[in-house]
């Protein structure tokens, strides 16, 4: 057997703990001795314990002289438990196999000079793609400060997502609704606007059989507390961790919700064409981001129309600064992998931001015409060289409908 076959069983391993260990990576590890694997593991709920110390355990007396392959590069550094490099070290690993050093800057390389220190045998880059893609999250976190976005929608073969009286149900098939409920299980959150809430009232749970423990952290924009106890999302609250994102306190919370307060510019915007708007940048320095006062003034510089970003209009509107947003979701949430469902206006101002790093488009057989809801809104764009682009990534065959993923072009 090759160090390809035993790290693409890590890989397997890995992907299973998707969804449920942020902010921490989702690593797998696989041990053998002589050919034959004799223990494995996968980061555990919340992301402890690690891969590393699982497979040990599981490998019990027979580590002396084995070899490890881990999907990601074992930690040197002392946190909530000792670190993976102590612990291989100690039970006599011979040799390691690593997919991809750690972006964290406390190991960052470090784990792979303690293994060698230490006389291990160590071998990086086997599968480090496919270990990189699949953390992709986590990377995203430690480059960007924000998480890896992803946006679903479901849509018409005229790019449609509700009809001209916001009517959305079904325009996809059972069985990529079921597909859809598999996707959620493998992100840390879901995101929608309060368009969406309103129109839709949804759960944003996995409820598919077996899945029911891996429904994400729900995410609400609502500024203007729209959200009430009869929605269906705060009558779950007490199952499922839901947070609502907002630029000020509020004053009467709803219980089991936890409140997000976000960067806004109180001063009036100077646009004629609506009272109510929202900051959102144009431009911005992903190294700067996760500096608040930074990302407030990235947002004075840029204003959005309220009612093109969810918000009622004809009501004074509240501002949310979905650079700030996503920030904090990393840095006060822990937010690594996020899935965004919520409606056009939403999607617009994320691709308008630069934080949309994958679509994916549930596509069906139906046409509901121009007067239709589309998925992005205005653009303003006028040459088809400044058009946002993104590359095909996979095509999925579900029964009657298609789903396409799409990963922007840098």
């Amino acid at each position: 057997m090759t160090d390809d076959y035993f790290m693409s069983i890590a890989l397997k391993l890995a992907e299973k703990a998707l969804g449920s260990v942020a902010p921490n990576p989702a690593v797998g590890c696989v041990i053998t001795k002589d050919g034959m694997v004799v223990g494995k593991g996968y980061t555990g709920i919340g992301g402890r314990p690690h891969a590393e110390v699982i497979a040990l355990q599981n490998a019990k007396d027979l580590t002396h002289g084995a070899t490890m392959y881990v999907t990601l590069e074992p930690c040197c550094h002392f946190g909530v438990t000792e670190p993976c490099t102590a612990e291989v070290i100690r039970a006599g690993i011979k040799r390691v196999v690593i997919a991809t050093i750690d972006p964290d800057t406390r190991v960052s390389g470090r784990g792979i000079k303690v293994l060698k220190e230490a006389g291990i045998e160590v071998k990086q880059g086997i599968m480090q793609e496919e270990a990189e893609k699949l953390n992709i999250g986590f990377f995203t976190t430690r480059k960007l400060h924000r998480p890896f976005t992803a946006c679903k929608v479901a849509t018409t073969l005229d790019g449609k997502i509700a009809t001209f009286t916001s009517n959305s149900k079904w325009i996809t098939g059972k069985q990529t609704r079921n597909w859809v409920h598999t996707l959620r299980a493998k992100y840390d959150a879901i995101m929608i606007g309060s368009n969406t809430l309103i129109n839709d009232d949804p759960l944003l749970t996995c409820r598919l059989p077996g899945l029911e423990d891996r429904s994400p952290t729900r995410l609400i924009i609502d500024s203007q507390g729209r959200l009430s106890e009869e929605h269906n999302i705060a009558k779950t609250a007490n199952k499922v961790a839901t947070w609502v994102i907002t630029n000020k306190e509020v004053e009467k919370k709803i219980k089991n919700i936890n409140y997000l307060i976000v960067n806004s510019n109180n001063k009036p915007p100077a646009i004629s064409a609506s009272p109510s708007v929202i900051p959102v940048p144009r431009h911005w320095d992903p190294e700067n981001l996760i500096a608040n006062e930074h990302t407030r003034q990235l947002c004075d510089k840029n204003w959005i129309p309220a009612s093109r970003a969810g918000m009622t209009s004809g009501r004074k509107a509240g501002k949310v600064c979905l650079k700030d947003t996503v920030s904090k979701l990393v840095s006060e949430v822990g937010i690594t992998r996020l899935l965004v469902e919520g409606g056009g206006v939403l999607i617009t101002e994320l691709l308008k931001s630069d934080l949309i790093d994958r679509l994916i488009i549930c596509r069906s057989g139906k046409i509901l015409g121009n007067d239709a809801i589309p998925f992005v809104g205005n653009l303003g764009i006028q040459s088809i060289n400044n058009c946002y682009q993104f590359k095909k990534a996979e095509v999925i065959d579900l029964d009657e409908d298609i789903v396409e993923v799409w990963d922007r072009l840098l």
